[in-house]
């Protein structure tokens, strides 16, 4: 039996660490499964979304193209830590490769409660 609600969390940038390769990667694999899937950006999660990175120079991942992918996989609902965005410099204005909502800490978490399941990379 599949869980109906699932949200993945990401926390880690994306250069010196795999795991938002590896969580992109179960993130694809579990939209086979539900449709409904949340995707959180917090804490230094938050500069995945960022444009024109150069995953190519590092042998990375590039996530640009990742996410665009996501909405084939009917993955469309995108969370956004305001603050930890602020603490990176980022803001409203910001562009980013996906539309999000910017939520609160408190917001977030709540929203996040209303998952059953969590998966975070």
């Amino acid at each position: 039996m599949f869980m109906n609600r699932i949200a993945f969390i990401f926390t880690h940038g994306p250069h010196g660490e795999s795991a938002g390769r590896e969580g992109l990667d179960a993130l694809l694999t579990t939209s086979a499964m539900t449709e409904d899937i949340g995707v959180f950006f917090i804490a230094d999660g938050v500069l995945l979304l960022l444009p024109k990175q150069q995953a190519d120079k590092i042998l990375a991942r590039n996530f640009v193209v990742t996410f665009n992918v996501l909405s084939l996989y009917n993955v469309n609902r995108f969370y956004l830590c305001a603050e930890s965005a602020k603490e990176r410099g980022m803001d409203s204005d910001t562009v980013l490769v996906l539309n999000v909502e910017w939520l609160s800490a408190k917001d977030w978490r709540q929203r996040l409660n209303t998952y059953d399941a969590v998966m975070m990379f």
